[in-house]
């Protein structure tokens, strides 16, 4: 069932957000869990969603039990066990380890405009995603994926360009996702009914 989004963030009652900001209409839907997260405007993530220590642009579409920034243990320690770096957890008078966070924040995770992530997939620490790409359902991401390409599998690899170069560039500068929200309504027919290089002549510079 549809529902009708707004200025202020729909939030489902039974997600957790925490130091999160939310631009326009965006969504986050049932038992996701955000927590330093810059999302911006049109943007939504469905059921199970988890992300942490990410930017994500405007229009992102990203899908159930998406994992966005899954953090990285320190495979460098005697043990990997969280006891060492959330230590007041476990022993009295113990102090977390702080530099161990500060790091895992250093790898915060990028996500463009008009992104589309497919079902479970999991994005790694550091990985930027260029705007309108497309990461393939249970896709695991370790590496930086190009503005509009389609990347899939475990490690995800380039399946193929969404649009030719030449029409990224053009699609880039034209930045529709900036439009204001009366524009966005103007031309939603043409949204609908263009294609990408239709589009451009028709608004591009």
């Amino acid at each position: 069932m549809s529902r009708k989004l707004g200025i202020e963030p729909f939030i489902h009652e039974s997600a957790s957000i925490v130091d999160c900001t939310l631009g326009r209409y965006t969504e986050v839907s049932e038992r996701c869990r955000l927590q330093e997260v810059e999302m911006g405007d049109y943007s939504y993530i469905m059921q199970d969603g988890s992300a942490w220590c990410a930017t994500i642009g405007k229009f992102a579409n990203i899908a159930a039990a998406v994992r966005i920034n899954a953090p990285n243990h320190p495979t460098w320690r005697a043990t990997l066990h969280h006891f060492t770096y959330r230590a007041a957890d476990y022993f009295e008078g113990a102090e977390n380890d702080t530099d161990f966070f500060a790091w895992r924040r250093e790898n915060r995770v990028t996500i463009g405009h008009d992104v589309w992530i497919g079902h479970g997939a999991t994005v790694l620490p550091g990985v930027t995603i260029g705007n309108g790409a497309v990461i393939g359902a249970g896709a695991v991401v370790s590496k930086d994926v190009a503005p509009y390409t389609i990347v899939g599998g475990v490690p995800a690899k380039l399946i193929r360009e969404r649009f030719p170069a030449e029409t990224a560039e053009r699609m880039t500068e034209l930045a529709w996702w900036d439009w204001d929200h009366d524009r966005l309504f103007d031309a939603l027919l043409d949204f609908r009914e263009l294609e990408a290089d239709a589009f451009l002549r028709k608004y591009g510079k």
